[in-house]
């Protein structure tokens, strides 16, 4: 998809200059307008285009907010409160961002759900897999560091307890928890420089993003048969095909968005963080955001002395080797077949890993008690074993359904069977490669 000559001809003079000088024009076009893409990509392969407008926003945002900030833990609380109330917009500017980074995180697992539901990490693309989870990661690492920066009950709190968690690693753990914090305990230092870097990482982010990009144009687009592009027939131009697709499917989305922005505002965040930090008053409950919930409740099961397991470093490592899994994806994958379309077992056991998720997100909102922790811990269980056993087995044991021979076929075959006809024939040996 990524071979053949430019068709970009400038059309001015200033343009042929510009061109033969730094071709931006042309590298635009290139990547953009006639960028040949799958002819049946679905709606899911609009939340890429979606990511990049939420990463945009809130950067703006962001930045707009910074110029308003104070980070001093004396002063911080009262600054925002400031931003809501005196400062010209500041209101919708800080619900755009609280609630961008909601959305932003809702767009970025619909992605990565639907990646691995269509096989998008197989090879030639390890490689923009592995950078869309750098991604994931740093939004992780900003998304946390963002959450303190109010300096609620839930920000402060929350920052001492996820950051306490890192004394249980060996013989450095004590040492990492005082460099995050800037000293041995939450306070000034730690609202500093979770400030700094929460202003920075949005910026490596982009750069990532740049080059995700790039390998994305590079290997080209996966398509929901996981059949490789085989001739021009199977691709359409980039504008205005899959242009006006990804602008409908932006619009519901950022009308959805709205809603929230206008209409429910601090549906999405904690009531104790309304309230001013106070070191010597604990919420009843501490939380994470709701993104991070899924990964609180796996270090929960595993570290609460409540059940059979109980470990704080089991519980650390756990939480991490649960991102970590995301990675190794690519490899432990066995099957031929790229997409669940045509692996009916796998395709059974991705919606139980999808509901295992959300099971984990609402455990990690509950108490740490009783019937929540084993819900937990069996949930924690069942999330390993579906890329620990289920993706490496089911791929050499399973028969999977039988492959079209190109993504024209497949389009032609659904058309078929939409109009009631007889659908198209088929071949039995899965695509390994393009």
């Amino acid at each position: 998809m990524s071979e053949g000559h430019s068709t970009y001809t400038p059309k001015t003079g200033i343009g042929r200059w510009v061109d033969a000088r730094m071709p931006l024009p042309r590298l635009v076009y290139d990547s953009f307008v006639a960028y040949p893409v799958p002819r049946n990509l679905n709606y899911m392969w609009t939340f890429g285009g979606i990511l990049s407008i939420m990463l945009a926003a809130q950067i703006l945002t962001g930045i707009v907010l910074a110029m308003h900030y104070t980070s001093d833990s004396n002063l911080a609380f009262d600054s925002v409160e400031k931003i809501m109330r005196d400062v010209n917009s500041g209101w919708l500017l800080r619900y755009l961002h609280s609630n961008g980074a909601s959305f932003f995180f809702v767009a970025v697992y619909i992605h990565i759900f639907r990646g691995l539901f269509y096989g998008s990490y197989k090879a030639p693309r390890e490689l923009l897999w592995i950078l869309g989870c750098i991604i994931y990661l740093l939004m992780m690492a900003t998304g946390f560091m963002g959450y303190v920066l109010p300096w609620g009950q839930m920000s402060f709190w929350g920052a001492t307890v996820i950051t306490g968690f890192f004394t249980a690693i060996p013989l450095v753990g004590d040492w990492i928890q005082q460099l995050l914090l800037g000293g041995f305990a939450v306070d000034n230092p730690t609202l500093n420089r979770f400030f700094a870097l929460h202003y920075l990482l949005p910026f490596m982010i982009a750069g990532v993003v740049v080059l995700h990009i790039w390998a994305l144009h590079v290997v080209g687009q996966s398509n929901p048969t996981g059949i490789e592009v085989k001739s021009k027939t199977d691709t359409v131009a980039f504008t205005p095909y899959a242009t006006i697709k990804d602008a409908f499917g932006m619009i519901v989305f950022l009308f959805i968005f709205a809603y929230f922005v206008f209409y429910l505002p601090n549906y999405l965040g904690h009531p104790d963080n309304y309230t001013v930090a106070n070191p010597l008053k604990t919420p009843a409950h501490i939380v994470p955001e709701w993104y991070f919930l899924p990964f609180y409740a796996i270090l929960r099961a595993i570290t609460f002395n409540i059940g059979p397991i109980n470990s704080k470093l089991g519980g650390v490592l756990c939480m991490f080797g649960a991102i970590a899994m995301l990675f190794l994806v690519p490899w432990l994958d066995t099957s031929k077949v790229r997409s669940a379309v045509y692996r009916p077992w796998y395709k059974l056991f991705f919606w139980l890993f999808v509901a295992d998720a959300i099971l984990l997100g609402w455990l990690g909102s509950q108490p740490a008690e009783g019937s929540y922790v084993f819900m937990a811990q069996m949930a924690t269980l069942f999330y390993f074993a579906f890329f620990l056993v289920v993706m490496p087995v089911l791929g050499l044991i399973e028969t999977p359904r039988r492959l079209p021979n190109s993504i024209t076929e497949a389009v032609l075959e659904k058309k078929n069977k939409g109009a009631g006809g007889r659908p198209a024939g088929a071949v039995s040996a899965p695509e390994t490669k393009g």
